[in-house]
């Protein structure tokens, strides 16, 4: 059906500029117009105020079920529910079984990703971030750097490597094929068995702690290992205020760094965690009220480069146990926009270009990739329910299903 959408809200990240248009989309396709002169006779015209145009969203990196867990997500489903959420682009973590530490291994999982890919109209695509472990030999390294889809990322078997030494070794390494380089910060031995972050809900809620400095001293580490390398390096999933601050401190000193949150961590904090609801366990765990805050404005001001989705499918068995024995994570590529468009852009917390900016261009520019060119409608105003029916995805992990969800993305 061809449709011609009146006086739609334009945001252009890039410009940082945003405008009124009318909006026609032929055979699903979506173009930009000026002028109602010449239009196909087959028009459904519809009001479009409530309408939102902008670049496709880019995830910097989530979760696959494939290979190994084709129970939480297939790449049908997975793409399916990106493209549901938006993203025209998603990344994916090596934790999967088995890991995606060889050339090979991405190669057949991107042969599978095209043969689905080739029946979805409209198909986000996938790029992959390759595991640097502790095994992984110098040659496996530059095969893949030298594949053009992978990004590099310092996890194995879904944990940040530990090795301070190695993570230098790697760095001095990987320095001349210029590839996106993502590491997590994280000191297990810290963390112990921690779930949430030190604060008066934790204590309430009697949640064995998670300290602070299970992400800063980590953190730190990692920035002065990067400043006297040099090389670039995407540092992810920061969730505390303080972690903000050793960020900020480095990029003011020229450390070559970008940073990422995740989304959840933007409209979640450790009071939610009253229900013990397995879906809100995540990794890193739930911050505190003013690390929330923290990491809203530093996406504001720019300190944190990107929101990232961290898309973590599990089963509904996986899940539907106590909150301490639940796996870590969440789904969120179908949720994502329309919440965080409620919780920080109707609220007034971030401007529309800004969150747009966050979730789109800025982590395209994370991974070295020119912004995305495909354009998505984005309805605003219109009511769904997160159900087991309505979510392209095959797992079903999230604290929203059930409930009334304020937006969606018009098909294309």
């Amino acid at each position: 059906m061809n449709q011609l959408f009146q006086q739609v809200r334009v945001l252009d990240p890039i410009s940082q500029t945003e405008r009124v248009a009318d909006v026609l989309v032929l055979e699903g396709v979506i173009q930009e117009v000026f002028t109602t002169t010449e239009l196909p006779t087959d028009l459904t015209i519809s009001p479009g105020e409530h309408l939102i145009l902008a670049p496709g969203l880019v995830d910097l990196y989530s979760h696959s079920g494939t290979p190994g867990h084709e129970e939480r997500e297939t790449i049908e489903s997975l793409l399916l529910a990106a493209k549901a959420g938006g993203f025209v682009h998603v990344n994916i973590l090596p934790d999967t079984l088995p890991a995606l530490d060889r050339a090979s291994s991405i190669i057949a999982l991107d042969r599978e990703y095209h043969q689905t890919a080739a029946q979805i109209p409209n198909c986000p695509q996938l790029g992959y971030w390759g595991a640097l472990t502790e095994g992984v030999a110098g040659t496996t390294m530059t095969e893949l750097a030298e594949l053009g889809t992978t990004n590099i990322s310092g996890w194995a078997d879904g944990c940040p490597i530990a090795n301070p030494a190695l993570v230098r070794r790697l760095l001095e390494y990987l320095k001349p094929f210029n590839r996106p380089i993502g590491l997590y910060a994280l000191d297990r031995s810290l963390r112990g068995n921690g779930l949430a972050r030190s604060g008066v809900a934790a204590l309430k809620y009697g949640l064995p702690v998670d300290p602070v400095s299970s992400e800063t001293a980590a953190l730190a580490a990692l920035v002065e290992i990067i400043a006297d390398i040099g090389t670039p390096v995407h540092l992810m999933r920061i969730s505390t205020r303080r972690g903000i601050e050793i960020i900020a401190a480095a990029k003011q000193r020229g450390v070559p760094i970008t940073a990422s949150t995740t989304w959840l961590h933007l409209i979640a904090d450790t009071t939610d965690l009253a229900t013990y609801n397995p879906n809100l366990k995540l990794d890193p765990p739930l911050g505190t009220p003013d690390d929330r805050i923290a990491l809203i404005e530093a996406i504001k001001v720019g300190v944190l480069d990107a929101i990232a989705i961290d898309h973590s499918p599990y089963t509904y068995e996986e899940k539907t146990v106590a909150f301490g024995e639940a796996p870590a994570g969440s789904i969120g590529l179908e949720l994502a926009l329309p919440l965080l468009w409620q919780h920080l852009v109707v609220s007034g917390k971030l401007s529309a270009l800004e969150l747009w900016a966050a979730l789109s261009t800025k982590p395209a520019e994370c991974l070295h990739q020119s912004p995305p060119d495909r354009l998505i409608l984005f309805d605003s105003q219109t009511t769904q329910t997160a159900t087991q029916t309505s979510l392209k995805s095959l797992s079903h992990n999230t604290a929203w299903l059930g409930r009334e969800v304020i937006g969606r993305i018009v098909d294309s």
